[in-house]
């Protein structure tokens, strides 16, 4: 069911937008590849629903260029971008019914192939699980339905690039799931190049293609989740990307670096200078009871039960780290077992 003309990727190179005194987007450089997810996450203010606007077309970059299929579009109206559009708030017109708000887009630009438009109509709500409901009201329906309906009416015109802004932070979580999903297979199966807003870090790690991370306005790394999660390039990616225990720890040597981590020394892959100051985390599912590479011993501050697994809040030295087992610990010291690969450096710092 392929739709979108070849290369329909999107492109910001060197990107800065600024609200008066204020630098909300700075120089910040991406490429999303033809009928790629691609998910901009980051922390409330961050910057990434101002990177979505700017590919829309709401907001204008005091410096950069924006290209959609390959042209440049940095100057063009948002009704000329040949976009889809899903607003964190559905913005669905309360006075039509659900068919009109799906046809809406349709009175401006002709379905794909010519198609009659009822019937493109028809195909969107079926895509989205709503067929047979169009001449129910907005009103009537619930959130899970209205964020579908909204979906569809960006997607019945046949857009080029589908961009979404945070569409399922205002529903519970049980149903955030299940759209997500939903979302991805009609991402899939239409093949749309789509970019996807969202602060929720799991959300970003199960949809994707390929994740960035935004921080301040700046882009912290990009990759896909697997790499983003188990590799982070600085320390706010390993603390914003899910759970992590951060530690600073010295570079001993050169050929080859050993890092002194506690009372342990272990040997780094990683060329580093020596005597470098540096950061590094392991995951909390990292992080054993016994064994390891690294040993501490900490005491027990309190444990979660989670059904499958144990959170163990403990205190090593003065700081606080997290381990997640499959077994409850006993006791209230334990000892933590960390091996060498589970170690990863994000970082240097001042000595």
């Amino acid at each position: 069911m392929g739709e979108r003309s070849v290369s329909a990727g999107v492109e910001l190179d060197g990107v800065s937008v600024t609200f008066g005194d204020v630098t909300a987007l700075s120089d910040v450089t991406l490429s999303v590849a033809d009928g790629e997810f691609f998910t901009l996450v980051g922390p409330s203010g961050c910057g990434k629903t101002t990177t979505l606007r700017t590919l829309a077309g709401f907001e204008t970059p005091s410096a950069g260029t924006v290209r959609i299929g390959g042209v440049d579009v940095t100057d063009r109206a948002p009704e000329d971008r040949d976009i889809g559009i899903v607003f964190q708030n559905y913005a669905l017109f309360p006075h039509m019914t659900v068919r009109e708000n799906v046809a809406y887009g349709l009175r401006y630009r002709s379905p794909p192939g010519d198609a009659d438009p009822d019937k493109r109509v028809a195909a969107m709500l079926e895509l989205v699980d709503m067929a047979g409901m169009g001449d129910r009201t907005p009103e009537s329906l619930s959130g899970g339905q209205k964020q579908r309906i909204a979906l569809a009416r960006a997607l019945a015109p046949g857009p080029d690039v589908l961009l979404l802004d945070e569409p399922l932070s205002a529903l519970d979580a049980r149903l955030r799931e299940r759209l997500r999903v939903s979302i991805r297979e009609i991402q899939r199966e239409l093949d749309i190049t789509t970019v996807y807003v969202t602060h929720d870090q799991e959300e970003a790690l199960a949809i994707s293609d390929r994740i960035a991370v935004v921080n301040h306005g700046h882009v912290e790394q990009v990759g896909t989740p697997q790499a983003v999660y188990h590799n982070p390039a600085t320390r706010f990616v390993a603390e914003f990307m899910g759970e992590n225990n951060v530690f600073d720890a010295t570079i001993e040597g050169r050929d080859p670096p050993q890092m002194s981590l506690g009372e342990t020394t272990l040997t780094l892959e990683r060329t580093l200078p020596t005597r470098s100051q540096v950061i590094v985390c392991v995951r909390p599912e990292d992080v054993t009871l016994g064994d390891g590479d690294v040993t501490l011993a900490a005491n027990v501050e309190h444990v979660e039960f989670l059904g499958d697994t144990y959170r163990v809040h403990c205190d090593w030295n003065g700081q606080a780290l997290l381990a997640k087992t499959r077994s409850e610990p006993t006791g209230d010291t334990v000892t933590l077992g960390i091996d060498a690969a589970d170690v990863t450096v994000v970082g240097t710092r001042e000595p």
